[in-house]
């Protein structure tokens, strides 16, 4: 694979975003890779599935010159591109085995979507999570649907109005994140020590069992999470050909202020 690494360690999987040189951020190759490998752990049985990144970043959220490229493209397009985001999404949220995200860096935009939607975040101290979308006239649609399921409307409100990043710390009290683990040099190895051990006293449960409590938790809060994605997949495909949003990107890009 070109954007992600995978390895297994018998049944526990290792799952790690691999685009260092661009903070790790999601492109279209990245999303049917991981999509691609999250089938390939559900076939081979992995009991736990832990998503990390590598270099200093988690994942800075969608690759800005990538959608950039994107401007072209007609309004089914953007849809389809906006819906497949949305079902990588559902399915690392409803992945049957417990998954566990070990944050090693920035989290934000879509990067802080796919960190706390695994059903364990742990992170190190010096990570920052957060949605600053609108900061460059985007759309945070796709996280909103799980964002006020997890911390609740007034907090979502916070997070997604204003576009400012919470430390780990603040994350944490939020309930956005489970740890913060370490607050030293070698935290990172802690980290993934952390995550090992969690994986490993889950994986003494019933893999049966867990797949049920996952499913039931994915119920409980709906009305329908799929109207409600496919509502925001469209409402993030629109924000995708508005001025403002090419405004944003071009500036954010060229390290300028926007001209709204």
């Amino acid at each position: 694979m070109e954007t992600i690494l995978l390895d297994f360690e018998e049944d526990l999987a290792w799952l790690t975003l691999h685009r260092p040189e661009r903070r790790n951020a999601i492109n279209a190759v990245m999303i049917e890779e991981l999509l691609a490998a999250l089938d390939a752990c559900e076939q081979k049985g992995a009991r736990a599935v832990i998503l990390t990144g590598a270099g200093s970043a988690f994942c800075s959220g969608m690759d800005l010159e990538m959608l950039r490229g994107l401007a072209g493209q007609s309004a089914e397009e953007h849809l389809a591109e906006s819906r497949r985001l949305a079902h990588l999404f559902r399915r690392l949220y409803e992945f049957p085995a417990p998954t566990i995200a070990a944050v090693n860096g920035a989290a934000v935009a879509g990067g802080c979507g796919l960190a706390t939607l695994c059903d364990f975040t742990l992170s190190v101290s010096t990570a920052k999570f957060g949605y600053p979308e609108v900061r460059i006239g985007f759309l945070p649609a796709l996280v909103s649907v799980f964002l006020v399921r997890q911390v609740g409307e007034k907090r979502a409100r916070d997070l997604l109005l204003t576009g400012r990043l919470l430390d780990a710390e603040e994350a944490a009290q939020w309930g956005l994140i489970t740890r913060v683990v370490g607050s030293n040099e070698v935290e990172t190895n802690e980290l993934c020590a952390q995550a090992r051990e969690l994986a490993a006293l889950l994986r003494k449960n019933s893999p049966q069992s867990l797949s049920a409590c996952k499913r039931i938790l994915a119920a409980l809060p709906r009305p329908s999470l799929q109207e409600a994605l496919d509502y925001a997949a469209r409402e993030n495909a629109a924000a995708r050909q508005t001025a403002g949003f090419h405004e944003g990107i071009t500036s954010f890009l060229e390290k300028r202020a926007p001209r709204w």
